[in-house]
């Protein structure tokens, strides 16, 4: 905490007894030897004869670091909601809830610390006071609630696989994580417009294990609520089956998409600064009557839309690109006649004299205009 501490102002310092001048400097270290031999007022035994012996006051000056108390409270407010949440998530039976609510209590602080991320940067670069211990810092505490909460979440929402294999998926996706933001940190720059990303974000990947931990008491209560049809009931039972066992795979697919290469647009700044196309009004539209319709069920089904989305328009596109452009391979590049070779014959109703004709001398040419 010394760090924190105001600097001394300079006309306080007390100066007495440092001597400036060189000259004064000698007859003092003189004074200090009688016969050759150290008097042992200023002398410190390093040697004799040497100026290190001799002492002289001096203040060093510290280095001052100060903080933004807003952002740097937003962040750790994203800091504490990830602890809070792997805390619940194993806790033991002392705490008398059942599984699935410590699961639904650790998805939701995970939400919780995404709306912390999302709000520290906005507060930081709105004040002014973006600085490089605040993303440090947040980057700290985006892996704690975006690598190890939702680690701990895949170990304790799957029991039917072996503890081994959930174990290595949770380090897996907890170490892609890092990397993640590592590369975040390294290729984007202080005047970046952050548009969108390269590989799945880390609070979207996060969001999306944490939607389906909010969303198993709801499919239990579809398994069993006396006040659903037959039909519901069997669809609840056999997707919470289902989720001990896609729960870890997504984990895994969730990991090599942070770390892939296909563009995500960043959906916060592209709704803070207006620029919403109207297809993506129209799916906002459908999200909401999602959520509206499904409650809770409807999250992990927007998050998974988000997080393939992007990679299924790549894909789906460079295979149509790949398509189109091996039919085209046997046509000529350019229709235009003007690009003919001078050995084809040009088109009916245009003559050859057009064609060949030489370029103009008035300057209108591109290739004769000066540089």
């Amino acid at each position: 905490m010394s760090e924190l501490r105001p600097r001394l102002d300079p006309s306080g310092w007390d100066d007495e007894g440092i001597d400036h001048d060189a000259s004064q400097f000698d007859k003092a270290e003189q004074a200090d030897f009688e016969n050759g031999e150290p008097t042992g007022r200023r002398w410190n035994g390093r040697g004799r004869g040497g100026r290190k012996g001799l002492r002289r006051p001096r203040r060093a000056r510290r280095r001052r670091l100060t903080l933004a108390v807003l952002p740097t409270l937003l962040t750790l407010g994203n800091g504490v909601c990830g602890l809070a949440a792997i805390a619940l998530a194993m806790s033991s039976d002392s705490l008398d809830w059942t599984a699935e609510s410590k699961l639904f209590a650790a998805g939701v602080l995970i939400f919780g610390g995404m709306l912390f991320d999302a709000l520290d940067g906005s507060a930081a670069r709105l004040t002014g006071q973006a600085s490089r211990f605040g993303a440090e810092l947040d980057s700290l505490c985006d892996a704690v609630t975006f690598g190890v909460a939702p680690a701990v979440i895949v170990w304790r929402i799957s029991d039917s696989l072996p503890q081994r294999l959930t174990w290595a998926i949770g380090v897996l996706f907890a170490l892609c994580v890092l990397i993640r933001l590592a590369r975040f940190n390294v290729e984007t720059d202080d005047d970046d417009a952050h548009e969108g990303f390269e590989g799945l974000p880390s609070p979207a990947a996060a969001g999306t294990l944490a939607a389906f931990a909010i969303a198993i008491p709801d499919l239990a209560d579809f398994a069993t609520g006396e006040s659903y049809p037959e039909w519901i009931h069997v669809i609840g039972s056999w997707s919470l089956w289902a989720s001990h066992y896609f729960i870890p795979v997504l984990a895994l697919v969730l990991a090599y998409l942070m770390v892939s290469r296909f563009r995500y647009p960043h959906i916060v700044a592209q709704l803070v600064r207006g620029r919403k196309a109207p297809n993506q009004i129209g799916q906002a539209l459908f999200a909401l009557v999602g959520v509206f319709l499904l409650h809770s069920v409807a999250l992990p089904l927007v998050f998974c839309y988000f997080a393939f989305g992007s990679p299924i328009q790549t894909i789906w596109g460079s295979s149509e690109e790949g398509e189109s452009g091996g039919g085209d391979a046997g046509l000529p590049t350019s229709a235009d006649p003007e690009e003919r070779s001078p050995t084809e014959s040009p088109p009916p109703g245009r003559s050859a004299s057009k064609r060949t004709a030489p370029p103009s001398v008035t300057g209108t040419d591109e290739t004769a205009r000066p540089r």
